[in-house]
């Protein structure tokens, strides 16, 4: 197993313990170890194009370990009413259906790489996880600025999500035969 696939488990097996800390309220444990697994993933895939690594099992790993640690902070946030659910449920459903989509286009031997909504919908929405994990409002009592600020963040998340979600399927319409 190379590097870069190596980041990608080591990303996976972070998770669970990342989920642990933030749930039994060690949010600064929990904001380092996803700190850290979004690093892992901003280094796998350098790595792995700047030194020819890619792999089937990192095509499809990588991808999947991102949803998961981003799924699994965004539920953490509903477990302490953080975030409404809906709000999760539609920036999951979004993962859901462009994985799908990559599905069909694999199928029909075409790749379909993240496009530009799609990265500023990553980086915003890793940010809104790394600042809300400690909850700068229970640190900050009394704070006026930390809730608005994280209302704007998570909204500024969801917007983007639905945005690179149309852009996506705009796109690439020709991968369900044109049919949008």
């Amino acid at each position: 197993m190379n590097l870069p696939n190596k980041l990608t488990v080591l990303r996976v097996i972070m998770i669970p313990f990342f989920v642990f800390f933030y749930l039994t309220g060690k949010v600064y444990i929990a904001d380092i170890l996803f700190i850290l697994a979004s690093l892992t993933d901003m280094l796998d895939g350098k790595i792995a194009r700047k030194y020819n690594l890619v792999t089937n099992f990192g095509k499809f790993m990588d991808p999947l370990a991102d949803k998961l640690l981003v799924a699994s902070a965004l539920i953490c946030f509903v477990e302490v009413d953080r975030v409404p659910a809906w709000i999760v449920l539609i920036i999951i459903s979004r993962e859901f259906i462009i994985s799908g989509f990559r599905l069909v286009a694999a199928e029909g031997g075409k790749v379909i790489a993240a496009g530009y909504w799609g990265k500023i919908k990553t980086a915003v929405t890793m940010v809104t996880i790394i600042f809300m994990i400690p909850n700068f409002g229970g640190i900050f009592f009394g704070a006026s600025w930390v809730y608005p600020l994280e209302q704007i963040l998570v909204y500024a998340s969801l917007i983007l999500t639905i945005i690179s979600l149309i852009d996506y399927l705009v796109k690439n319409k020709e991968v369900l035969g044109g049919e949008m």
